[in-house]
């Protein structure tokens, strides 16, 4: 449900109604837009009743919410969500470059990747320290050294960091080193996780799952938003088709849809949706073109030695040319990098 307020509503009224909806054991999730402040509503929709609401001092009118994922739709919440991360804005009209090393290997490794990609416009480095592989054999990630490099690399540069958390035993771990949380896309349903990390006021990269649909996939977001954290940032990266050439199918059409039906900043990972780095830099300005607000993309200085994901990943100078043609899709478009 949303109750939309009253321009003129007083604090004291939105306590009132804060109270009331506690009171009927619901939560209540507030939205101070420019013009209008609203309120949803969730809980047990049995213990909803819209006109118990309507005749609240403060209340213009109630309505029902229709998706099933509430608070992660455009019913709930009309403007565009941005999420801040120190100065960088998700879902502004500056495109958010993303880059580093799918894994993070060592100290040399990883701050010869940073300045390079800062150099070519990134503004937050990526890096695993815990690698969700599908052998039990391959490399794992360093783990909190590997966190501990990443700081390191963040103190030097001055960029924002993102790396991916796998297990809820690791959340305040990873959030002690990070800028943003990641949720890679074999966690996308990992509700534990997505709870644990909805607890936290620190921003959220929430990967699509291989397999998933996108009411699926916001449903997912739900999860995180209905904890209290509204910093969600999606992101695509591919589902799995019967299609082999790549490794995984880039839904591009998911961008629009998902900024259609959601307020949500939306980015793309096109290195992990193709799997080849020849595909990475068309993806990316196709992504842009089709409203992506960012792009997550691997780099790493010698991609042959790299102990994962080398064959998707650029050389620091095709990084820096993917950069310069992206940029001219933005400006074609009225956005910047």
């Amino acid at each position: 449900m949303i109750i939309v307020l009253r321009p003129d509503a007083s604090e004291e009224q939105i306590d009132h109604l804060l109270s009331r909806i506690r009171e009927m054991g619901l939560t209540p999730h507030i939205s101070r837009g420019i013009e209008r402040t609203i309120v949803g509503v969730i809980g047990d929709e049995r213990l909803i009743r819209e006109r118990s609401f309507q005749s609240t001092p403060g209340v213009e009118h109630v309505m029902s919410i229709l998706k099933p994922f509430k608070l992660a739709s455009r019913e709930f919440k009309h403007d565009d969500t941005i999420v801040h991360v120190n100065k960088v804005e998700f879902g502004g009209n500056k495109i958010v470059l993303i880059a580093g090393p799918c894994s993070i290997e060592n100290p040399e490794q990883l701050m010869k990747t940073a300045n390079a990609v800062k150099a070519a416009g990134a503004t937050v480095l990526r890096g695993g320290a815990f690698k969700p592989r599908t052998s039990p054999y391959s490399f794992q990630g360093l783990g909190e050294e590997g966190l501990k490099l990443l700081d390191e690399a963040r103190r030097a540069t001055g960029l924002s960091v993102v790396s991916e958390v796998m297990d809820t035993r690791d959340v305040e771990l990873v959030a002690r080193y990070v800028d943003i949380l990641q949720i890679g896309t074999h966690n996308q349903h990992n509700y534990a996780l997505l709870k644990e990390v909805g607890t936290l006021q620190k921003p959220v990269i929430l990967k699509r799952g291989l397999s998933s649909t996108v009411e699926e996939y916001l449903l997912a977001a739900e999860y995180i938003l209905s904890r209290g954290n509204n910093q969600v940032i999606l992101c695509e990266r591919g589902i799995r088709t019967f299609e082999k050439a790549t490794r995984n199918t880039l839904d591009i059409s998911a961008i629009p849809v998902l900024k259609h039906l959601s307020h949500l900043p939306v980015i793309v990972d096109p290195s992990q949706a193709t799997g080849n780095w020849r595909l990475v830099e068309p993806m990316s300005m196709a992504s842009v073109a089709a409203g992506a607000d960012g792009l997550m993309i691997e780099v790493h200085p010698e991609p042959e030695k790299a102990l994962s994901d080398g064959a998707q990943s650029l050389l620091p100078e095709k990084y820096a040319h993917l950069v310069s043609q992206v940029q001219l899709i933005a400006r074609a478009i009225g956005r910047e990098i």
